[in-house]
């Protein structure tokens, strides 16, 4: 349920996936998926070794990985508007498989490898799952946190938490992408929907994250 209520609320990543799905097939928006949880499977890694650590000691660096990210994020938004009136078919995701094979698992791993925001989460709540004691779930749960709040608490300390965690992210980018890709086969216009969706969601995001570097170096 953690690795779920992580996963699955709107977001730069989910973008991704969205439009990889629609546009190339469920393979495609799986491995995208997969890339943004390769990410986070690195930044449990770092935060274990203490490596995390170092960028919440120097805010330029923050601040310099922040801007990075939001310049990714603005050009995977102009890759996404070009796309838009492209429509998924088999053809298409035989293609994909062949001469695109791990450009949404790259996509989404630079994306996530360059947020700040995912290091930090792993700085102060990852790696605090392995930590004796009790982990309120569903309340760091994005945006509804706080609503959510005591509804589920679990003991941590166990690695099978952890195993849980990334069990749950994986549901959500086997399933998600099923999902899309079901859909748009009944709904014609479902893609370039997606793929506009896609892109104004990396532009949001891109330009709030440019906005938060450049309040660092102001």
């Amino acid at each position: 349920m953690f690795g779920l209520a992580l996963a699955a609320p709107p977001g730069p990543m989910n973008a991704v996936i969205a439009e990889e799905s629609v546009l190339r097939g469920w393979t495609a928006g799986f491995r995208t998926g997969l890339g943004a949880m390769t990410a986070d499977a690195v930044f449990f890694v770092l935060s274990l070794l203490g490596v995390v650590a170092f960028v919440d000691r120097f805010p330029t660096v923050r601040g310099a990985m922040i801007g990075a990210g939001g310049l990714l994020m603005l050009y995977f938004a102009y890759g996404a508007a070009r796309e838009i009136g492209e429509s998924f078919t088999p053809a298409e995701e035989a293609a994909a498989d062949g001469g695109e094979t791990g450009a949404g698992f790259r996509k989404a791993f630079l994306l996530a490898i360059a947020n700040p925001y995912q290091i930090l989460f792993w700085l102060t709540i990852g790696v605090a799952l392995l930590e004796s004691g009790q982990f309120d779930v569903l309340a760091q749960t994005p945006y509804v946190g706080g609503d959510l709040a005591g509804l589920l608490v679990v003991e941590k300390g166990s690695p099978a938490l952890i195993v849980g965690f990334f069990g749950g992210i994986l549901v959500w980018v086997t399933g998600f992408p099923a999902a899309l890709v079901t859909a748009e086969r009944r709904v014609e216009a479902f893609a370039p929907a997606v793929t506009a969706l896609s892109a104004l969601v990396l532009v949001g995001f891109g330009l709030l994250f440019l906005a938060d570097a450049a309040g660092t170096f102001l």
